[in-house]
This record gives C-alpha cells, structure tokens and sequence, in this order.
C-alpha cells in the first residue's frame, strides 16, 4: 500500500490563506454594519432584530478570526520577522482596544428576544464604526507589512 502525502503549504503560503479567511470575515462583518446602519429608524421588529442579530454573530466571527489566526501567530512564537513583531507590539494595545468597543456593543446588542436599549443603536453604531476603521487600519497595515516582508 502506497501512502500519498499531500503537500505540506510552505509558512508563507499558510499566511496568505490565513490573512484571506480574515480579510473575507472582515467583508461579511461591513456588510452586515452596513445593513444595520440602514435600519434607521431602529423599531425591533422581527427583520431588523434578526439582521441585528446576524450583525453580532459576524462581528464576534470577525474578530476570532483576526485573534485566532493574524494575532495568535504572533504570540505564540510563530511568526519570525522582526519587522512583522515590532510592528505587531506597537498595534496590538490599539487593536484590543478597539476589539473591546466591538465586544461592549456585541454584549448589549446579540439579545435575540430582549433588546431593551435599541434607541441608543445609531449612536453606539457609530462608536463602533469609528473603532472597525481604526482597527481595520491597525490590521491592513500588519497584512502589509505580513505580505511584503521575506523570513
């Protein structure tokens, strides 16, 4: 018996593929901003709570996939580049920063039949929106500096 082994992906290879999820995540996440954003006004009505809801689900996606694969990379040792980690140390508190804007809003929004609090919506949407720019900023510029710095 013949045992045929896939090829291994070289670490760079791995890094596109994983910086891709992200970046798809992160795609879905501003459509369904967008989406919510369009709600107003905000009634809490079946279609706009489960978009509402669909939102959340995506924003907590979003920002696993980032922390699961770009930042858990850098932590536990797997990414090499000096250039890539003194980047990453110098963006990750602004990072988290904005990731906690992102779970405080998940927390008080992904109530799937208790929305007390929606008429605060369009502003904490906003707080929100201005964190997701930062930190999509924060992010694109370590994906740049990931994809055009060789080991």
């Amino acid at each position: 018996m013949v045992v045929v082994k896939e090829p291994v992906l070289d670490r760079r290879a791995q890094g596109r593929a994983m910086i891709g999820r992200m970046l798809e995540e992160r795609r879905q996440m501003l459509v369904l901003f967008c989406r919510v954003a369009g709600l107003e006004p905000f009634t809490g009505g079946g279609d706009a709570r489960r978009t509402l809801q669909e939102f959340c689900q995506v924003l907590i996606d979003y920002i696993s996939a980032a922390h699961f694969s770009l930042y858990e990379r850098i932590i536990n040792g797997s990414e090499r580049r000096q250039a890539v980690l003194a980047l990453a140390g110098e963006l990750y508190g602004q990072i988290e920063s904005c990731t906690e804007t992102a779970i405080v809003f998940n927390d008080k929004y992904d109530c799937a039949d208790h929305c007390e609090q929606i008429d605060r919506l369009a502003g904490d949407l906003s707080v929100l929106g201005e964190a997701l720019a930062r930190r999509i900023e924060l992010e694109d510029r370590l994906i740049a500096t990931m994809l055009t710095i060789r080991a």
